[in-house]
C-alpha cells in the first residue's frame, strides 16, 4: 500500500503539472521527502494524508486507490434497488407495493450509513420511503369550503412516518454535493412532500431560490446551439414544456372534482390529449403513451361517474388500452437492448434508451378497474381483447 500511495502521488502530481518542489512547499515538507514517498522509500505521516488529498482535490479513498471498490459497491447497491423499485411501475397507490420494497428500504438505510454523503444512495432511499408512505398510508385530501376545491389533508399526511423520514433524507441530499440533475429531482420531490404535509414555508423557501422558467436550460439551450444540436434542444424544450403544461391542467382539474366532471373539464382533458397527439402525429408517442393512456382512463371514469353513455365509456377505455399496449411493446423493446426513436417532425431527433422508461405495475388494471360499476366491468369483460386486464 505504501508503494501504491507513492505511485499515486506521482501520478496526481504529473496529472496537475506540479513539481516535487511545488508539492513540498504546499505541504511544508522538503522536496527530498516527496521524492522518497514517490520512490517507495518512505511514506507520509498519516496526519498529512488529508492535506495531500485536499491538494489534489480528491478524496482520501481515491488517494489510496479505494475509489474503484467504493464505486463498484455503490453501483451494486443501486442496481439491486432498481430491480425492486422499477418493477413496481410508476403509479403508486395505497396498498399497491410488495414487501420487497420495504426490504429494499432497509438495505438502503444501511447503505446510507456506510456512504452518508452519497447523493445517489440517499436519493434511492428517499424515493423508496416516498413510495412506501403512499403504500402504507396513502394521501388524504378534502374540500375546505364551498368552492369544491380539494386541499391536502395536512393533519393526516404530516403523520406519515415514512414521508417524514423521506423529507429528512431529501434535506440531507441538498446538504451534500449533488449533481445538478440530482439536485433538481430532489427539489421537485421535497417541495411536493413539504406541501402535502403542510410545510408550505419550507416549500416556498426552496421554490423562491430557483430560476424562473424563462432562463431554464430547456428554454435557453436552443439559443446556445446550432445545427443538429439546436434541433435536438428544440425537441427537448417542446417535450418538457408539454409535460409542464399537461401536468398543470391535469393537477388543477384533480383538485376540483366538480370541474373535472363538467363538460368544460371533459373538453380540457380532450384538449390536452389533442395537443399530445398533434405533437406525436404519427402515433409514435414513446413515454407519452402512458400520459395519454391515463388521460383517456380519466375520461372513462368521468363518463362512468357522471352518467355518461356506455358507448362513450368504452370508447375512452379502448383508447386507453391501445396506448397501454403500445407503451408495453416499447418497454419490452428497450428491455431487449433495442432503441426507440421518435419520428414525428418536431421530435424526430429524440430517442429513448434502456433505463429511460418504467413499466406499468403488475396490479395496474386491478386498481384501475375498481373505479367502475359492475355493469361497466361486465361490458369490458365481453371483449376478449381486454382479457389481460382481469388476469
Amino acid at each position: 500500500m505504501q508503494l501504491n500511495l507513492g505511485t499515486k502521488i506521482r501520478e496526481l502530481r504529473r496529472r496537475d503539472g506540479r513539481t516535487q518542489d511545488n508539492l513540498a512547499e504546499a505541504l511544508g515538507v522538503t522536496a527530498q521527502a516527496v521524492s522518497r514517498w514517490e520512490s517507495g522509500g518512505s511514506y507520509p505521516d498519516m496526519e498529512m494524508i488529508p492535506a495531500i488529498a485536499n491538494y489534489f482535490h480528491i478524496s482520501i479513498d481515491e488517494l489510496f486507490g479505494y475509489q474503484d471498490d467504493r464505486d463498484k459497491k455503490i453501483q451494486s447497491i443501486l442496481d439491486s434497488a432498481d430491480k425492486i423499485l422499477t418493477k413496481q411501475g410508476f403509479i403508486i397507490s395505497n396498498g399497491s407495493l410488495t414487501d420487497d420494497v420495504y426490504d429494499c428500504i432497509n438495505m438502503l438505510r444501511e447503505a446510507s450509513e456506510e456512504f452518508p454523503n452519497e447523493p445517489k444512495i440517499l436519493s434511492k432511499l428517499a424515493n423508496a420511503l416516498h413510495m412506501w408512505g403512499w403504500h402504507v398510508h396513502g394521501a388524504h385530501a378534502h374540500a375546505l369550503d364551498d368552492s369544491g376545491v380539494y386541499h391536502d389533508d395536512i393533519a393526516y399526511n404530516a403523520k406519515n412516518e415514512y414521508w417524514q423520514e423521506a423529507v429528512r433524507v431529501y434535506e440531507r441530499i441538498l446538504k451534500c454535493d449533488p449533481t445538478p440533475d440530482e439536485r433538481e429531482s430532489t427539489i421537485i420531490a421535497v417541495v411536493n412532500l413539504y406541501s402535502q404535509m403542510g410545510e408550505y414555508e419550507k416549500a416556498k423557501a426552496i421554490v423562491m431560490q430557483q430560476n424562473p422558467l424563462r432562463i431554464s436550460k430547456e428554454v435557453l439551450l436552443p439559443k446556445a446551439t446550432t445545427g443538429e444540436e439546436k434541433e435536438k434542444a428544440e425537441a427537448y424544450r417542446i417535450m418538457n414544456l408539454l409535460h409542464c403544461l399537461g401536468n398543470a391542467i391535469i393537477n388543477t382539474l384533480a383538485m376540483r372534482p366538480a370541474l373535472s366532471l363538467s363538460e368544460y373539464g371533459k373538453d380540457l382533458y380532450l384538449a390536452v390529449i389533442k395537443v399530445y397527439e398533434s405533437i406525436f402525429a404519427d402515433g409514435r408517442c414513446g413515454d407519452w403513451h402512458v400520459q395519454i393512456c391515463l388521460l383517456y382512463l380519466q375520461l372513462a371514469h368521468r363518463e362512468a361517474h357522471g352518467g355518461g353513455s356506455m358507448e362513450k365509456i368504452m370508447e375512452y377505455f379502448d383508447m386507453a388500452f391501445e396506448h397501454y399496449k403500445e407503451y408495453d411493446c416499447i418497454y419490452h423493446q428497450l428491455e431487449k437492448g433495442e432503441e426507440y426513436a421518435y419520428s414525428a417532425p418536431l421530435v424526430s431527433t429524440l430517442k429513448e434508451g434502456k433505463g429511460d422508461l418504467s413499466t406499468f405495475s403488475e396490479n395496474f388494471w386491478e386498481y384501475e378497474l375498481k373505479a367502475y360499476t359492475k355493469e361497466v366491468l361486465d361490458e369490458i369483460r365481453k371483449n376478449p381483447k381486454y382479457a389481460e386486464c382481469f388476469a
